[in-house]
């Protein structure tokens, strides 16, 4: 039996549903009767021909019990139906039915922060300092201790759904009324915040030997969720010293956690020194990305590990598969404009809806690529309005020059326009919402296409900002909130080149590139 993911929402969507239906596929190949238990009616996994029996149930313990009664499977596999199905682990093991692949106990120790934590200790492996807390008190004092800013999240969750970066005691207290009217099963996690590089691992094991296809680099730093992130492979920043570092601690965490089939890790790489964020012994939503682009079947492989076969047995080496010639830009999708009134600034907490795929020889055309699939137009000559927080007005410079030298006419907030004049860049000031009308009339009208901005208040819906950033959606205009983002943008619109322009590459291709010497 396998557990789907259920209803598609923001946080879980059709990323586990393709890895349902490779695993039941790879069941049927071994000879298997494959039986799933899913109540989505818009994914692949409940179509009518896909699996030999299909539930047509919500994932809840109740409902999963019956099934488990009247069917007798030889074995459940929860590791491809994201959160939703690792939650009902515990529920099938108490009905008396056993878990293929990762047991409940190493799923239950991966995501207790204490059991973790001594295993971390165990491989000297460095995490960012954390502790867990369950009242307010208790919250304000381990920030205090921990040093601001931290990341607070509420424990088993997916899509980072409840997580903030705090900055002070306030922020904390008002997140801990939030999480605190429904009482806490489970412990909030407070973390140190180490401002880095990210990247992601997705790797199999048959729990003798590790396989990673492929390490994924963000183009956003920490602080944005993975979910949300432009991720490329294979990676830029990374030498040789650094990957087989990440090898060499993959290899450990996936051994560490009696990890059998998939296992994701995302890693903060801050001055050469390689801290783990999270570890999730299931697939995540970056295995149909890296499989595609790699040629690996990852769930598959993952499925006849979970049945006791060896990697080696299947043909495949171990460590780190041989890197692609062919750049692969995953950038994520939004429908901001379709939910009112949310805060669109990328933050830990996952918003986009769907991601798209651009490849090349050429990373920049790759990520341009991605780019124009995901919405954004060729903006050259446009006008752009920047307001950036204090913490970023070194990092706005050279953005805001070479968007001049594209012939980009530049709008700007006083203080962002001071700086950029500082500099020698020339920006038009304009005033603030509640002192003129002059931004709402720039976007309304189109003379602003590219709005750049970076939130100092959160959510909170009275700033300038935040009026600013949901203008800019509502009208059709390009809003970037993260200055990692907005120099990717930049440095793709160098190449000046329009989508009709750009040259095709099919995943054939990159198959037939990456084979030739």
């Amino acid at each position: 039996m396998v557990l789907g993911s259920g209803p598609i929402r923001i946080g879980q969507g059709v990323e586990f549903d393709y890895c349902s239906v490779q695993c039941i596929t790879a069941l049927k190949e071994q000879g298997y009767e494959a039986i799933i238990v899913n109540n989505n009616p818009e994914t692949v996994s409940t179509d009518f021909d896909v699996s030999d029996k299909l539930y047509f149930e919500p994932l809840t313990r109740e409902e999963v019990w019956n099934v488990l009664e009247l069917e007798q499977p030889e074995g459940v596999i929860v590791q491809f139906g994201g959160q939703t199905a690792i939650k009902l682990a515990a529920a099938v093991e108490e009905a008396g039915f056993p878990i293929l692949g990762t047991t409940v106990q190493s799923i239950n120790d991966a995501e207790d922060r204490e059991m973790f934590d001594e295993l971390l200790e165990r491989l000297h492996i460095a995490r960012p300092r954390g502790k867990t807390v369950f009242t307010k008190e208790e919250a304000i004092v381990a920030a205090e201790e921990l040093g601001y800013p931290v990341l607070v999240r509420p424990s088993y969750v997916l899509g980072g759904q409840g997580m903030e970066i705090a900055y002070t005691d306030r922020d904390i207290s008002e997140y801990m009324d939030i999480v605190c009217r429904n009482k806490q099963e489970h412990p909030v996690l407070i973390d140190q915040y180490i401002s880095g590089k990210e990247l992601e691992v997705d790797a199999i094991c048959d729990g003798e030997d590790m396989l990673i296809p492929g390490i994924m680099e963000h183009v956003e730093r920490t602080g944005v969720h993975s979910g949300d992130s432009m991720s490329v492979y294979p990676p830029l920043s990374f030498d040789d010293e650094i990957i087989a570092r990440i090898v060499e601690v993959t290899r450990a965490l996936a051994l560490g956690t009696n990890t059998v089939g998939l296992i994701n890790i995302q890693f903060i790489l801050k001055d050469r020194n390689l801290y783990i964020i999270e570890v999730n012994p299931r697939s995540s939503r970056t295995v149909p990305f890296i499989s595609k682009v790699t040629g690996i079947p990852m769930v598959r492989l993952a499925t006849r590990c979970c049945l006791g076969e060896k990697l080696k047995d299947m043909g495949f080496g171990t460590g780190l598969y041989k890197t692609s010639k062919v750049y692969a830009v995953k950038v994520p999708v939004f429908s901001n404009d379709k939910i009112t009134d949310l805060e669109i600034s990328l933050s830990p907490e996952m918003k986009s809806t769907g991601e798209v795929l651009g490849l090349s020889t050429d990373y920049e055309e790759a990520l341009l690529k991605g780019l124009y699939a995901s919405g954004v137009r060729n903006y050259r000559g446009t006008g752009v309005f920047i307001s950036v927080s204090n913490n970023y007005k070194e990092e706005i410079l050279p953005i805001a020059k070479e968007l001049t030298r594209m012939g980009c006419k530049l709008y700007a907030s006083v203080g962002t326009a001071q700086a950029l004049e500082k500099d020698g860049t020339y920006a038009e000031v304009v005033g603030k919402l509640t002192q003129c009308d002059d931004i709402n009339r720039l976007i309304r009208s189109g003379s602003v296409k590219i709005i750049i901005n970076t939130p100092t208040k959160g959510r909170d819906s009275r700033s300038d900002g935040f009026k600013i950033r949901r203008m800019a959606v509502e009208q059709g205009a390009t809003c970037f909130t993260s200055l990692d983002t907005a120099a990717a943008f930049v440095r793709a619109l160098k190449l000046g080149k329009t989508d009709k322009e750009l040259s095709l590459c099919s995943l054939k291709e990159v198959e037939r590139i990456n084979a030739t010497e």
